[in-house]
């Protein structure tokens, strides 16, 4: 494991080459997002409005969407990669491609957790935001979500291959489906007409709104594992293959 440790470690001193000073920008809009959500659901709540969850239950929700926003939607640099014909190189090294780009990942949200999410989590227990999960179970669903997120970033990827020349628009796709079928900024059974009765069997709810729920204890947490087990069984061989077969692709579109 140490391999991967290295990698890990010189991919977060690649994200602070510039400082903490380079990392202000994303750390502030965060936290900006964070308090503009945190007014936006309190003022909805306290209106009156049926959310199926408690005031404290919904701060709580926000507050570890915008703590762990890396992990919750994993986006990895494959599809740059892939642009720019850096993944080419990776096969050149004694470790296995998809081993680089985890470990890597991995690197590049320590910084960001270390300033941001530390940081900001004292301040929200000190406001009284309550950071204890419903459940032990939000540990493994945490891990499930995660893994699942690598197998959608892998299909996003070999998406660009196909597509050729639109890692942009991809990018840009893949911000879309999180914001608005993930759960992370609205939670699924926020969504109006039903549809979160429908929506939450979908495999991108088995992202950050499944372990999200379970840490606010707003979930069914037997249901929401369950799914995230059946989602990665799923998407986890059908990623691998297209993997696989779009490994050619890359020379012409990455070379």
């Amino acid at each position: 494991m140490k391999k991967y440790f290295k990698t890990a470690r010189l991919s977060a001193l690649e994200v602070m080459n510039g400082g903490v000073v380079y990392l202000l920008p994303d750390i502030l809009m965060k936290i900006f997002t964070l308090i503009a959500l945190l007014f936006l659901w309190r003022t909805v709540l306290s209106s009156g409005a049926d959310a199926g969850m408690s005031m404290a239950q919904m701060m709580t929700y926000t507050t570890v969407s915008s703590l762990l926003g890396e992990l919750l939607v994993v986006e990895t640099a494959a599809s740059g990669w892939l642009s720019e014909g850096v993944i080419l190189k990776l096969y050149g090294r004694p470790l296995p491609v998809f081993a680089q780009l985890t470990a890597q990942t991995a690197g590049r949200w320590v910084p960001m957790f270390l300033f941001f999410s530390l940081p900001a989590a004292a301040v929200a227990l000190s406001l009284g935001v309550n950071l204890i999960p419903a459940s032990p179970l939000f540990f493994l669903s945490l891990l499930l979500c995660i893994s699942l997120g690598f197998a959608v970033d892998l299909l996003m990827a070999c998406l660009s291959i196909k597509l050729r020349n639109m890692s942009w628009l991809i990018g840009r796709l893949r911000s879309a489906i999180a914001a608005v079928l993930s759960g992370t900024v609205i939670p699924i059974r926020l969504l109006p007409f039903g549809m979160d009765r429908v929506m939450k069997y979908q495999p991108f709810a088995s992202l950050g709104g499944a372990p999200l729920s379970v840490f606010a204890g707003t979930a069914d947490t037997g249901e929401t594992v369950a799914l995230q087990i059946l989602w990665n069984i799923i998407l986890w061989p059908v990623a691998l293959l297209v993997w696989k077969k779009s490994q050619e692709g890359m020379v012409s579109y990455g070379g």
